[in-house]
């Protein structure tokens, strides 16, 4: 792995985002091959997504929203990893990644674990107080479900159809890393496939499969790549079902793209919180639903990895 990044950054593919500067944890910028790369893999996640379907259509949200939308959504609440901090250091860690009542370097004691939400905040306007406090996205997902219905009244689609996006989101990981892999700045794929409350599963099923045979199709060698079903233990509290496609990295097997089964709520969510009306009228059933929606969620930052990972080679 280390001379992969060493490669990648002699050739122009990512560096350290101001490196000349020390460089800042979980930020890459990505030079002339590096853009070229990620350009073809947007192109090619686009074509296969929404120009070869006439039941997807594509949208482009905002980088900052209203902040009550990630309220509705439950990010503000619940966007959150558990940390505990060594109080000699005072290094943070999540709790996930620490054995034992001490740091493992210096001996430091930790502290309880606390919650630690994941998301950047920044103002809008002249003042920085809380009324003007806003977020960076975290996903780009829910800009796709607060344009459900102008998308849908502006195009007339009938579910089962999607809405597709790529573009930035934010997170303030506790600890990024293995280079592009795990970023707080990234740029994401998603699809938000909306379908019939009957069909959620059915539409789960074939996703997954089709999102692994996507990978497939960019040369990615068959025994690198695998379906993994989430345990009941590791579900959203809303979501039916859910899979990994997941690649052997030099690190282990690890997420490349996650399909998930997400039910009717964020819809629900928002329909609530906003007080408009997001569900659907079958005018042939003659009856009302609030969608289910079956979501590929991926990164353009991740498939760029392991693209250069499956392709390198030392003679």
């Amino acid at each position: 792995m280390e001379r992969l990044v060493s490669l990648a950054k002699r050739r122009g593919f990512f560096f350290q985002s101001s490196d000349i500067y020390g460089g800042i944890q979980g930020i890459y910028d990505f030079g002339p091959l590096g853009v070229a790369l990620r350009n073809n893999v947007k192109r090619a996640w686009w074509r296969t997504m929404v120009e070869l379907r006439d039941d997807v259509v594509g949208i482009d949200a905002g980088i900052l929203m209203n902040p009550k939308v990630w309220v509705a959504s439950g990010h503000v609440q619940n966007f959150t990893d558990p940390l505990v901090e060594c109080k000699k250091c005072h290094q943070r860690f999540r709790v996930d990644q620490v054995t034992g009542p001490r740091h493992a370097e210096d001996g430091g004691e930790l502290t309880e674990a606390r919650q630690f939400n994941l998301m950047f905040k920044t103002f809008i306007g002249p003042m920085e107080n809380s009324s003007a406090q806003v977020y960076l996205r975290p996903e780009t997902a829910q800009g796709i479900f607060v344009n459900f219905a102008n998308v849908l009244n502006s195009t007339r689609l009938r579910p089962p159809f999607g809405i597709a996006q790529i573009g930035k989101a934010f997170r303030n990981e506790i600890t990024p890393g293995n280079s592009i892999f795990r970023l707080r700045e990234f740029e994401q794929m998603e699809l938000e496939y909306f379908v019939p409350p009957a069909e959620e599963m059915k539409w789960l099923d074939y996703w997954k499969d089709a999102r692994l045979k996507f990978y497939q199709s960019l040369g990615i060698r068959s025994e690198n790549l695998r379906l993994r079903a989430h345990e009941k233990d590791e579900l959203a509290h809303y979501a039916r079902g859910a899979y990994d496609v997941e690649y052997a990295f030099p690190f282990g097997w690890s997420e490349l793209e996650g399909i998930a089964a997400r039910g009717d709520y964020d819809l629900s969510a928002h329909q609530k919180a906003s007080g408009r009306d997001l569900s659907y009228f079958d005018d042939i059933k003659r009856e009302r639903y609030i969608p289910h929606v079956v979501e590929p969620s991926a990164g353009v930052d991740r498939t760029m990895l392991t693209l250069m990972i499956d392709a390198y080679h030392e003679e």
